[in-house]
């Protein structure tokens, strides 16, 4: 079997709340690695809402989640892939523990998430559980299977001091997508692994970040394009391939559910902050914490509650 795995973040672009960056990971047989996997897997998985008839939609975040109809799609596809791994998080903690254990200890430092750290997710329903078990069906019977789903949660304090560091915070990008990058290649040991990754904003060349990343292996400029970045790095007789794509998470399955996931636990830990501040004033509006509604609910939270003293360093990015 070979390996086909994608990443993908959700928050680079907000001023409040954390960047989430995940990577998901399948075993298919090697002649489906240029295949189609939403046609491999069409019994339990779609691409759009319609005519889903009890699949999983598994698609770009942004066209998975809308606010006003709440988390729905991104909890039941989430939820869903974490069940063939044989996970069924039943809260907030036992979710973030699943995905990215190395990070709880930061985030319950922060009053509005150790707060809601019990917070209860809907891993029961007996229609999810039908739709996971369908989805692991068809992926058995297709020759694949889901391996593996993990998440770096950089949350406001860590974020800055990242951008403290490093001063550049499409570098913090990169630095986290490249973890990722090396625990795949570490968790699957001598088997070759294709990892698709959506394009890092506007950079097209990644040999001398690769480079440094990988000083082991062999590293060999497949193409660089400005839709594609493709490169292979091999050591001994393994080979691992790299391709950064303008979007990616809207052209390949893996990628689409790494996105999907960040963008659930972004929303999750987004939903603890308000509840955690609406608590203190009825009058503050909720925020997806984007720069201007951020600026918004900022200026609300001075007025609203002007005596609370917050540590703006865990609530507000520094870029």
């Amino acid at each position: 079997m070979t390996i086909l795995a994608g990443i993908d973040e959700a928050g680079f672009g907000p001023l409040l709340g954390p960047l989430v960056v995940s990577s998901c990971a399948f075993a298919v047989r090697p002649d489906a690695v240029e295949e189609d996997l939403w046609h491999l897997l069409r019994k339990s998985v779609g691409k759009t809402r319609k005519q889903l008839r009890g699949r999983l939609l598994v698609t770009d975040s942004k066209k998975a989640y809308k606010r006003a109809e709440g988390l729905g799609h991104l909890e039941r596809s989430v939820l869903g892939a974490l069940r063939c791994l044989d996970a069924r998080p039943s809260d907030l903690g036992e979710l973030l523990g699943t995905l990215c254990p190395h990070c709880v200890t930061r985030l319950w430092e922060y009053p509005w998430y150790r707060q809601a750290e019990h917070h209860p997710l809907p891993g029961e329903r007996a229609e999810l559980r039908i739709a996971a078990k369908v989805f692991g069906e068809d992926m058995a019977t297709s020759g694949a299977r889901l391996l593996h789903l993990t998440t770096e949660c950089l949350d406001v304090a860590h974020y800055n001091s990242l951008i403290e560091r490093v001063r550049n915070k499409a570098r913090v990008l990169l630095m986290t997508t490249t973890r990722l990058i090396q625990n795949l290649v570490d968790r699957f040991g001598a088997q070759d692994v294709h990892i698709l990754i959506d394009r890092q904003g506007g950079r097209v060349h990644y040999r001398e970040h690769l480079l440094r990343s990988f000083p082991e292996m062999e590293l060999r400029i497949v193409e660089e394009t400005e839709q594609r970045s493709a490169y292979a790095l091999s050591c001994r007789a393994r080979v691992v391939h790299l391709s950064f794509e303008v979007g990616a998470d809207e052209r390949h399955l893996p990628v689409s559910l790494a996105s999907m996931v960040s963008k659930y636990v972004r929303e999750l830990l987004v939903e603890c902050m308000n509840r955690y501040f609406a608590e203190m004033s009825p009058e503050l509006k909720p925020t997806a914490g984007y720069w201007t509604d951020g600026l918004r609910f900022l200026d609300d939270l001075a007025r609203c509650v002007p005596d609370v003293a917050i540590d703006r360093q865990r609530l507000v990015r520094c870029r």
